[in-house]
């Protein structure tokens, strides 16, 4: 039985027969192989004006590695599973903020092991119930994907820890790498099994997830997917350890969104894709993007929040006003301060510890007055490392109450036993400041449902003996190592490595006006209220909306083997140049013009050798020998450099400096385009350039006759980069008066005369060929960066005047698949080496068949 969509599934649970897509639409022809075009049938795109989908609803899936379900196994004997919600996942609670109108579909694994001959069963149970899709993965091969390469590898590299010896986080290990890549394949079946692809939304989570963008880009697509990391990502000195760093990179920007919860965490994303892959971003209008073969990849940054009308509802158990009273009893005379951590080395329970202990020290005073009550939560992963963390706790933990408790007074309460969530709020309710001191954390939510307890309710107020008018007050201590830290703006913030600090910023906390404790808390109360994990979840999934709104208009080629595998997605009218097609063209019309950018374009950019080969040279005198054509070198570099390079050359055209300097053959002199009184801004911009130079390792100044350029492309990408801004920032303000144009290129910025561009030499050439009445009817137009685009620009506005023959045959041609002028691209300088290849192929061979003509003719007459 075949099942292709969500929507079947239903269908074939409750016995109706299957039908392909929603409101009988057929489903898109995908790409299953490299190479292949991902197209639209004929009968959808004719039919999609005129047929709306019958369903309006949005269906979103969300895939994790775990589904939000807890299982218990059925009593007095009988065989089977019990399911219900887990409130506490962040996954159930993200749905408040998808909306009503959005139907939700959940993918992961169960915590509980399933017997394989119940795993029907229970899938179908959890589909026709919950709406979820388990992903049932063998035992052992689930310990070597969680435990081994999650939990050894990614988890603590992206916590800043490296294997430096097997005892820190373990060598790498290949095996476990395939065992990760091999679960993330069967949770790419599982959303396969229920995704419509041309209408579904899907919303991947967190690391254990992140080569399965890959797997469902490679089988749709036009796949609408977000991908949100809850941990931190760790800055490219630490990630490009990873053996397999390029390969996440790539899973990761078949995303169309990638979510962060803070700017330091997308800042070292990006700048992983800079250094490691050559991708730069780009930010516009607020958003930032990345782009990726033609696909724009954006970056989303927002911290995750409570779910806050669950955090309400257990406030208002009369489980937790009891529990509150029993606390309020217990430390009655006491100041509590509190700590809520997992039991792992990341959490810095340790140097929390001391810091109270160094606390308890210096001040004596606050012996018998001060507790520290700690909440260990049991440890999400397993090892020596968490087994050393408990051990050092409870021997720190013993030492101070050894040192300073005595009768009926504990300084340090440990609590290591698993708690109900109304214990926890109520230790939240009675605790003065809440001590939250990771050394990495990639979000970490205590402070905020801290602060949400902190405000507590009327019941609790009373409980407490507190005034229900009175203004609420609490304090909060926060490592400035996690991802809530800059959310809290009025929490005292610590480097957790300093004991003393933090010691002090106890203290800090205790002594602290009671007004400004209530401004404090008013500040992180109304942030916490108005940022909760509903409008977490609102805003991705608008952003993810607007990331995926050009899908459908634009055409998709799937390219590269594997975890290499991408997606190559073009504007309708934008598309690769067909050899045949121009060499067609080429052969039919007489009077054509041909302009060439040289770096980039006829050599590879930043090689070793500059200068131009053989072939290249070949080439060019093939194509200047036809009297048809007209063929023009268009360069930034100088007229010495490029006289030099083409001196065998001596009909081709060159153009240096941008447009600055023309010679239409080898015999001419170099004439300017544009007059320029005199260069005295040189004298301006060349010693704010040598500034720069002396303080960027790498970078130097390229002095032409009519331009200065800045080129930083041995220096550091990311300092180049920066410094490159300020250049330019700085370049504009000094020469602001003077009649110049300052403009940043690929690793350069540039200072030229007003006026000066490479499409001067376009509007020349079009120009004198019309003059001489012999109108193009081929324009053929190359270049590869930003500055080849005035070129493009002029051809292209050329076609609706007089400039060119009303049947020209116009090609303008960008190397690569970026946003472009030009309506064709080529993937590089080998692809157009051969191109005009076979053009100069066809004028040579149109040369022989002229010279042979005549001679048949002799022959019939004899």
């Amino acid at each position: 039985m075949v099942s292709r969509s969500y929507s079947n599934l239903l269908d074939l649970t409750s016995g109706d027969s299957p039908t392909f897509g929603r409101g009988g639409r057929k489903l898109s022809r995908v790409a299953t192989v490299a190479g292949v075009l991902s197209e639209l049938d004929d009968e959808s795109r004719s039919n999609a004006s005129d047929a709306p989908s019958s369903v309006t609803q949005e269906r979103m899936i969300i895939v994790g590695n775990q589904l939000p379900l807890r299982a218990h196994r059925r009593k007095d004997g009988e065989e089977g599973w019990n399911f219900s919600w887990d409130e506490d996942s962040l996954l159930l609670q993200l749905k408040d903020g998808l909306g009503e109108d959005v139907e939700v579909i959940y993918v992961g694994s169960l915590k509980e092991e399933i017997d394989p001959s119940q795993q029907d069963d229970v899938a179908q149970t959890l589909l026709e119930t919950f709406k979820c899709v388990p992903a049932f993965i063998p035992p052992e091969l689930f310990s070597k994907f969680y435990h081994g390469f999650c939990k050894q590898h990614l988890w603590p590299l992206f916590h800043y820890m490296l294997p430096l010896s097997p005892d820190l986080g373990g060598r790498f290990d290949r095996s476990l790498w395939q065992t990760y890549v091999s679960v993330n394949k069967i949770f790419a079946d599982k959303v396969m099994e229920v995704i419509n692809p041309d209408d579904d939304f899907v919303w991947v989570h967190d690391y254990h997830l992140m080569v399965l963008p890959t797997f469902l880009r490679k089988r749709f697509n036009r796949v609408k997917l977000g991908f949100f990391l809850h941990s931190p990502f760790p800055s490219s000195e630490i990630y490009r350890t990873l053996p397999v760093r390029d390969e996440i990179l790539r899973a990761l920007l078949n995303s169309d969104l990638i979510g962060f919860h803070t700017f330091d965490y997308a800042r070292h994303f990006l700048s992983c894709c800079s250094r490691m892959l050559g991708i730069s971003y780009q930010s516009k209008r607020g958003y930032i993007g990345l782009e990726y073969y033609g696909r724009t990849v954006s970056i989303k940054i927002l911290p995750v929040g409570i779910h806050m009308v669950q955090l309400q509802s257990v406030l208002d158990l009369p489980e937790t006003e009891t529990r509150v009273a029993e606390l309020r009893d217990k430390f009655r005379g006491q100041t509590v301060l509190l700590g809520v951590d997992d039991m792992d080395i990341f959490k810095g329970i340790s140097l929390k510890l001391l810091a109270f202990e160094l606390l308890l020290s210096q001040h004596p005073d606050q012996r018998g007055k001060l507790v520290l009550v700690q909440i260990a939560n049991p440890a999400r992963g397993r090892g020596k490392d968490v087994q050393e963390v408990q051990a050092e706790t409870y021997a720190t933990v013993k030492r101070i109450n050894q040192k300073f408790g005595r009768t009926g007074y504990e300084p340090v309460i440990l609590v290591d036993k698993p708690l109900q969530f109304y214990e926890r709020i109520a230790y939240y309710a009675v605790a003065e400041c809440c001590l939250v001191t990771a050394v990495r954390d990639g979000m970490n939510l205590i402070p905020y449902e801290y602060v949400i307890c902190r405000q507590g309710t009327e019941k609790l107020d009373a409980t407490l003996g507190l005034n229900p008018t009175a203004p609420k007050k609490s304090m909060l201590v926060v490592s400035e190592f996690i991802g809530c830290s800059p959310s809290l703006s009025g929490a005292i913030r610590v480097n957790p490595w300093n004991i003393d600090a933090v010691s002090e910023a106890m203290d800090s906390a205790l002594i602290v006006s009671e007004a400004e404790k209530q401004m404090r808390h008013e500040k992180h109360y109304k942030y916490v209220c108005t940022h909760d994990v509903a409008y977490w979840a609102q805003s991705f999934l608008q952003d993810l909306e607007r990331a995926c709104r050009d899908h459908v208009r634009r055409r998709c080629w799937g390219i590269g083997f594997g975890l290499g595998f991408r997606v190559v997605a073009l504007d309708p009218s934008f598309r690769k140049l067909s050899v045949e097609h121009i060499v067609s063209a080429y052969k039919r019309t007489k009077h054509r013009a041909i302009l060439l950018d040289y770096d980039g374009t006829m050599t590879v950019r930043n090689s070793i050798s500059k200068g131009p080969n053989a072939e290249v040279i070949s080439i060019l005198n093939s194509l200047c020998r036809d009297p048809k054509n007209i063929v023009f070198i268009v360069s930034g570099k100088d007229t010495k450099t490029l006289t030099q390079w083409f001196s065998s050359c001596e009909t081709l055209g060159l153009a240096a400096e941008h447009g600055y300097f023309v010679r239409p053959n080898h015999d001419a002199k170099w004439e300017t385009c544009v007059a320029v009184v005199d260069f005295y801004w040189k004298q301006i911009a060349e010693p704010v350039m040598s500034l720069y130079t002396e303080t960027t390792d790498g970078s130097f100044i390229d002095s032409k006759e009519s331009t200065l350029v800045w080129n930083y492309q041995y220096a550091d990408p990311d300092f180049g980069s920066c410094q490159a801004k300020e250049l330019l920032d700085h370049l504009e303000s000094v020469l602001a008066n003077e009649p110049v144009t300052v403009k940043s290129g690929q690793n350069i910025v540039e200072v030229k005369p007003q006026g000066v561009n490479k499409g001067l030499v376009a509007e020349r050439l079009l120009e004198t060929m019309q003059k001489k009445g012999t109108v193009p009817d081929f324009v053929l137009c190359i270049g590869d960066d930003r500055s080849d685009e005035d070129m493009f620009e002029v051809i292209m506005s050329a076609v609706a005047s007089a400039s060119l023959s009303p049947v020209a045959e116009v090609f303008a041609c960008t190397v690569g698949q970026k946003p472009s002028k030009a309506k064709y691209y080529l993937e590089d300088t080998t692809e157009i080496i051969r191109m005009l290849q076979g053009l100069a192929s066809a004028s040579e061979h149109s040369a022989k068949h002229v010279s042979i003509s005549p001679q048949r003719v002799i022959i019939d007459r004899e």
